[in-house]
């Protein structure tokens, strides 16, 4: 069944992400083969290899349209910043992190050979450029049970933004020592105690997990704690350049990670493996066929040979028979890999964790992304303030 399903859902999936040889690339841009290949060194065009031929590659079409698109507009300013909105040119220098032939970096760092060893703290340390340790704070933390993990997490960022000191003019030190603070207040507003320990550990306490599990959410939180310019960071990055207070900016990042294409693309994920470990994966499949639904959590724009995180974190957590299938099923009728959206869905199910898990894991580790972004881009001294191309009536 879900090899009949394939070819329906992979003709609704194109119009995401389709693949063409060299030689329908080269005419497409009428190059030579040695300038497609720097387009691709680049980061310009992504290339993955030819399943059916292992010594030829394909090559992303959307990314040879957006080449031809831009040499027709002859590199004008407002079309290159137009094409810079979704997955265009860099818009902005960075030194906290990159994705480079396939590889998430963290200053310098390779982010997997870090989720082997290091702690969320141990990230931070690294991206702010300040000595950080485990804290334990107990002011304006949010204890209340009657809200919600997520509830208290916003709360919580909203009384630091409004509490909070502006960024400009202070130190890296002090901007990171407050980031410290914020970071463990965070995790005592997620799991309603201020206690001592590093970031995973207080979560596994809170999900009552075994060494294990706790060991697994420490490597997912260093994964997930940075992605370059993405949408909750680049909102990160808008407050500080007003000098907005550190919490401010937090709380930026977090509300724009609510967003259903962005932080909650694992519950769409959660949902697709629920219904396959409940009614059966073909059943799933074509439940999300018959929706005309995008298999969700397949494919990421930055990885042609698919998301590293995601591919990591299922081998490490070694997931049962039922669930290794549904992931499976998904990746051959969508022809793409699963991303770090569906690897947060299947970690969720495995750990027996709640609904809100994915969502509370991504927000605790991005918090060391968009504090990082922030103290940078506080120390540029530059405001965030792109220009409109004006549509309307005259």
């Amino acid at each position: 069944m879900v090899a009949g399903l394939a070819s329906v859902n992979l003709d609704q999936y194109n119009q995401y992400m389709s693949w063409i040889s060299r030689d329908t690339a080269l005419a497409r841009l009428g190059v030579k083969p040695q300038t497609l290949y720097a387009y691709v060194s680049r980061g310009l065009v992504n290339a993955k290899p030819d399943a059916k031929d292992p010594r030829a590659s394909l090559y992303a079409a959307a990314d040879i349209s957006a080449l031809i698109k831009r040499r027709r507009s002859g590199r004008r300013r407002s079309a290159i910043a137009s094409a810079a909105i979704a997955w265009g040119d860099p818009v902005m220098e960075t030194a906290i992190t990159t994705v480079r032939d396939g590889r998430l970096i963290y200053a310098g760092e390779d982010a997997l050979g870090l989720a082997a060893h290091a702690t969320l703290e141990d990230v931070a340390a690294l991206l702010w450029r300040v000595p950080v340790s485990p804290v334990s704070i107990k002011r304006r933390t949010v204890h209340n049970d009657a809200l919600s993990p997520r509830a208290r997490a916003f709360a919580y960022l909203a009384d630091e933004a409004a509490c909070g000191a502006p960024v400009f003019g202070r130190a890296r030190a002090a901007l990171g020592e407050e980031a410290a603070h914020l970071l463990s207040g965070f995790a005592s507003a997620l799991t309603g105690a201020s206690s001592r320990g590093a970031f995973h550990q207080r979560l596994g306490r809170f999900w009552n997990l075994p060494p294990d599990g706790i060991d697994l959410i420490r490597r997912t939180l260093v994964l997930i704690a940075d992605h370059e310019l993405n949408p909750s960071t680049f909102a990160a990055r808008v407050a500080a350049s007003t000098g907005a207070p550190l919490g401010a900016c937090a709380l930026a990042g977090l509300s724009t990670l609510s967003g259903p294409l962005h932080g909650e693309a694992s519950a769409r994920a959660l949902d697709y493996l629920k219904r396959a470990r409940d009614d059966g994966v073909e059943a799933a499949l074509q439940s999300l066929a018959a929706r005309q639904e995008k298999i969700p959590a397949m494919g990421h724009a930055l990885y042609a040979d698919g998301d590293p995180r995601a591919a990591a974190l299922i081998r490490w957590m070694q997931p049962d028979a039922d669930l290794k299938r549904a992931i499976k099923a998904a990746e051959k009728t969508s022809g793409e890999a699963a991303n770090v959206d569906m690897a947060l869905a299947a970690l969720t199910l495995r750990l027996r964790l709640g609904d809100d898990a994915p969502f509370l894991l991504f927000a605790s580790g991005r918090m060391v992304g968009w504090m990082a972004h922030a103290i940078e881009q506080a120390e540029s001294g530059k405001m965030i303030r792109p220009r409109a191309t004006y549509v309307g009536a005259v």
